[in-house]
């Protein structure tokens, strides 16, 4: 009995034993593989943590990337914009200038009956070229025209001289052309540089660019209103100087337009961006510059002018000649007032509707913004100088500077003058503007 039951107690030894070895080999390997998996696990995390930081750099530095503005590329891309506007102003001097008629300093060099000739007079007046000539070199340009009869009789068209009558008579309209473009019509004052015509393009495209790449509402508020300051300013100094203003008018008409053009502006983000999410919002603003420009300019020009209406305009005869002195006509104004204010209007639309519109829909352009977000903002640059620099003498030529008046539409007063022959006027003329 007791060998047996010794045989039993070693074989439930050994069965414990076995058992208890086989669970802790067991218990061994769980722990082993939970630790290998946390391990594999802290790693994978530690993986997709660096990864996930990676990405947000890589994804900050594409932002940073599209946001930040490459300033030598842009400016750049405004120089070959205003180049691309003294070019085309070139062609259309060169081209025009074997067919002139005799130098008439009231006359015109273009029909101005037509838009294409009201077209290639503003082409011409708008050149930024022009800004290259000193005041000693436009007050020469504008003695060789008070004393165009001495030169063209003093001058003989011929062999000698090497020039023709045409040669002759482009001269004298070149010099008319280098002189109006800086000094006032009605006054004879020296406009500053950024408030003429021919410095439209190169001091106010700048602003019209900033506008457009605006998509935040301070940046948008800013550029619009030294964008309508400028304007304000550009509309004072080609008015029709023979209208006073004093400068408290001046200062309520600037105040004026300066806030309806941020009213506008702003009261247009505002509404896109409560109504449009963050991303959508950034796109949709840089259409804000179109409707708020429009409104804003038309305004500005509107309160700017506004007091010709209440003082009225002189009127001329064909030949320049006040028909009235002392009189002026506020209808005339009106009318005149009005063109310039429909005109500016209709500036806007090329300038701030049309490079959107073509970076967004012709392939070429799209594509090429799309590989490299970085061309965009220079290529709005260029685009915007060059819809300007031609939109501008397009919308302005659609009225003549000197508009003309039918003797029945003026006031009585105005009715039954008649002129050195005799005979009464049947139309008069008046300077609007630009």
């Amino acid at each position: 009995m007791s060998v047996r039951f010794a045989s039993k107690v070693t074989a439930l030894v050994k069965n414990s034993c076995c058992k208890q070895t086989t669970n802790f080999r067991y218990r061994s390997a769980t722990t082993t593989t939970a630790d290998t998996a946390g391990k594999v696990s802290a790693k994978a995390t530690t993986t997709a943590t660096a990864e996930a930081v990676a990405a947000k750099k890589s994804t900050s530095n594409t932002s940073s990337s599209q946001s930040s503005v490459p300033l030598l590329n842009t400016a750049i891309a405004a120089t070959l914009g205003i180049a691309t506007v003294a070019v085309s102003a070139t062609i259309v001097e060169s081209t025009t200038a074997s067919d002139v008629p005799p130098f008439d300093p009231s006359g015109d060099r273009f029909d101005q009956s037509s838009f294409k000739g009201r077209f290639c007079k503003m082409m011409l007046a708008c050149d930024p070229r022009l800004l290259t000539y000193t005041e000693d070199e436009t007050r020469r340009a504008k003695e060789m025209v008070d004393d165009y009869k001495n030169l063209i009789q003093s001058v003989p068209a011929d062999a000698s001289t090497g020039m023709s009558d045409t040669d002759i008579h482009h001269a004298l309209w070149e010099a008319l052309r280098i002189s109006s473009a800086s000094l006032h019509p009605d006054t004879g004052d020296t406009i500053p540089q950024p408030f003429r015509m021919s410095g439209y393009v190169p001091f106010n495209g700048p602003f019209c660019v900033a506008m457009v790449a605006s998509t935040s509402t301070p940046a948008l508020l800013f550029w619009s209103w030294l964008n309508q300051s400028q304007n304000a300013l550009v509309n004072y100094y080609n008015r029709n100087a023979s209208s006073e203003m004093t400068n408290e008018t001046l200062l309520k008409s600037y105040s004026a337009a300066v806030f309806s053009a941020l009213s506008v502006a702003f009261g247009l983000a505002t509404v896109i961006q409560k109504k449009f999410d963050a991303q959508k919002a950034k796109q949709l603003m840089r259409w804000v510059a179109f409707p708020s420009a429009v409104v804003a300019s038309s305004l500005n020009c509107y309160i700017v002018r506004s007091p010709e209406i209440t003082s009225g305009v002189p009127l001329v005869n064909a030949n320049g000649e006040d028909v009235a002195p002392g009189k002026t006509s506020k209808i005339a104004a009106t009318n005149g007032v009005n063109s310039t204010t429909a005109s500016r209007a209709l500036l806007q639309a090329p300038v701030y509707f049309l490079p959107p519109l073509l970076m967004g829909s012709i392939p070429l352009l799209k594509n090429a913004i799309m590989r490299n977000p970085a061309i965009s903002v220079p290529m709005t640059t260029y685009l915007v100088l060059v819809s300007f620099g031609l939109g501008l003498p397009a919308t302005v030529a659609i009225f003549p500077q000197m508009a003309e008046i039918d003797v029945k539409d003026v006031e009585e007063e105005f009715c039954g003058l008649t002129g050195k022959d005799g005979l009464p006027y049947q139309k008069y003329y008046y300077n609007k503007g630009l």
